[in-house]
C-alpha cells in the first residue's frame, strides 16, 4: 500500500488539510477535482504537489489560499482555519498562481512598488525590502525595463519577488517553471533553496520529475487524489520492493529517464488496474 501523509496535525504543521474534496458541476456531471485530499506539510520544507496535467494540483491550491472554497473538509495555515479566517491567513502566504499577473507596461520597479502597496509595504520599508529582493533576484540592472520585454525566467523572478514584499513564512508557487529554460529553471530553484535557508516553508506544485526529487517531501496525485505521500527516495525504494506492472512493461518503460519516473509511473499504472486503489 503506498505510503499517506500525517493524518493529524502536530505543532510542526504548517500547511493541513483533512478529508478535503471540491468537486464541479460540468456537462458531463458531478467532476471530483479534489477527491479526500490529506496534506501535512511541516515547518522548513519544500513540499512537492506532483502530477500530470488535470491531477488537481491548482484546484489543491487554490483551496488552500482560500481562493475558492471546499465543497468539504478542512484546510488550516499555521493552526488558523482557511474558511473561517481567510484574511489572517493572507498575512502569512504569498502565492503565484500559474499566470501571476505581471503589468507588461510598467517596469520591473513599477511592478515591484505596485504590489508592495498591495501589502502596505511603503516609505522606508518599501526601498529597504526593493534592496533586498532586488539582489536576492537578480533583477538590479533591469528596474528601467518594461516587463513585458523581460525573458520568461526574468517574469518568473520577478513575479516571485512581487509576492515577498510582505516576507510570508509561506510561499506556495503552482507550477512556477513551467514554460522556461532549463538554466532558468535551475535559477529559480536556487532562489528557492535561499528562502528555505532564512525559514520559510514553500510548498510548490511541478509535473517535473527531476523537480520533483528536490523536494523534501512530495504528495503525488493523480485523479483528485493522492497516491503516496513521503520523500522521493522513499518512493523509489519502495516501488522497486513491488512486482512491476506488466502493462508499464509493455508500454511507457521505454521512455522513462528516471528511477523516479519509473516509480511514478508505476504507482499510476497500479492505480489503473486497481492494485494499490485508496
Amino acid at each position: 500500500m503506498p505510503e499517506l501523509c500525517d493524518m493529524a496535525a502536530s505543532s510542526d504543521s504548517v500547511i493541513f488539510t483533512k478529508d478535503l474534496f471540491r468537486s464541479f458541476d460540468t456537462k458531463m456531471g458531478l467532476v471530483k477535482a479534489v477527491d479526500g485530499i490529506h496534506l501535512n506539510v511541516k515547518h522548513g520544507e519544500i513540499f512537492g504537489l506532483i502530477g500530470p496535467d488535470g491531477a488537481g494540483k491548482t484546484t489543491t491550491m487554490r483551496l488552500l489560499v482560500g481562493a475558492i472554497r471546499a465543497t468539504s473538509g478542512i484546510v488550516t495555515m499555521q493552526g488558523i482555519n482557511v474558511a473561517q479566517n481567510p484574511d489572517a491567513v493572507r498575512r502569512h502566504i504569498g502565492y503565484m498562481p500559474q499566470k501571476f499577473s505581471l503589468y507588461g507596461d510598467l517596469t520591473v520597479d513599477e511592478n515591484m512598488k505596485f504590489f508592495a502597496d498591495l501589502y502596505g509595504v511603503t516609505g522606508e520599508a518599501f526601498m529597504t525590502r526593493r534592496r533586498e529582493l532586488l539582489a536576492f533576484s537578480h533583477l538590479d540592472e533591469h528596474v528601467k525595463k518594461f516587463a513585458k520585454s523581460l525573458s520568461g525566467g526574468m517574469q518568473k523572478k520577478l513575479a516571485l519577488s512581487c509576492n515577498l514584499f510582505h516576507a510570508p513564512d509561506i510561499l506556495i508557487l503552482d507550477e512556477p517553471t513551467n514554460g522556461v529554460d532549463p538554466v532558468s529553471r535551475r535559477e529559480l530553484w536556487g532562489l528557492l533553496y535561499d528562502l528555505l535557508g532564512r525559514g520559510t516553508t514553500i510548498l510548490v506544485s511541478t509535473p517535473y520529475m527531476d523537480e520533483a526529487e528536490r523536494c523534501t517531501r512530495i504528495s503525488l496525485l493523480y485523479d483528485g487524489k493522492v497516491l503516496y505521500c513521503g520523500t522521493p527516495t522513499s518512493l523509489i525504494k519502495g516501488q522497486r520492493e513491488e512486482p512491476r506492472s506488466q502493462s508499464l512493461e509493455k508500454g511507457v518503460r521505454h521512455a522513462i529517464q528516471s528511477p523516479f519516473e519509473e516509480a511514478f509511473m508505476s504507482l499510476i499504472q497500479k492505480h489503473r488496474e486497481g492494485i494499490c486503489p485508496l
